[in-house]
């Protein structure tokens, strides 16, 4: 009999962070199509291509070594962020991005810095990057106090493809 893969990537007190099942997909779109979570990132996007793309990551669960994964609250087993290290493109340099995303239900409990602290120890730690970036909308202050709490620092404000100014913090391993 084959057993089942570990999904875990990591976990804190309350959340787990886990590479993406097929039952994840609905609780995802909804977050991804939320005007309000996806207020500072672009806004809402297709539900379709949320579909595919979702599926597809169920479909080959450990395919990217950079992506965002679902975020498990423990106490429920409910999906409530989707959270990661992604690779992006920064002034011509490639940075590794921590993206704390949290669904509107669960704003307001300190998901967002739980999962964002455990992500930088996880990329400065255990995957032995010496650099980790948030990209944040200037008007996301909530998004800045986390990036502030977890020991990020204000860098620089930077153009993006399309024309967005955001702002660059950055934390390091020295």
């Amino acid at each position: 009999m084959k057993s089942e893969p570990d999904l875990t990537i990591l976990e804190t007190p309350r959340l787990r962070l886990r590479h993406t099942r097929p039952d994840d997909i609905p609780a995802l779109v909804a977050m991804w199509s939320d005007l309000e979570v996806t207020r500072h990132m672009g806004g809402p996007r297709d539900e379709g291509t949320l579909r595919k793309v979702f599926a597809e990551s169920a479909d080959d669960p450990f395919a990217e070594a950079h992506d965002l994964w679902p975020v498990e609250e423990k106490s429920s087993g409910e999906v409530v962020g989707d959270c990661g290290l992604l690779l992006k493109e920064i002034d011509g340099q490639d940075e590794l991005e921590l993206v704390s995303v949290i669904t509107r239900s669960r704003w307001g409990r300190g998901y967002a810095t739980e999962m964002a602290e455990a992500l930088k120890r996880h990329g400065l730690e255990k995957l032995e990057n010496k650099r980790l970036v948030s990209l944040i909308d200037p008007e996301n202050t909530v998004s800045r106090r986390v990036a502030e709490k977890i020991g990020m620092r204000l860098e620089k404000e930077v153009l993006r493809p399309g024309g967005n100014i955001r702002l660059l913090f950055v934390v390091e391993d020295l």
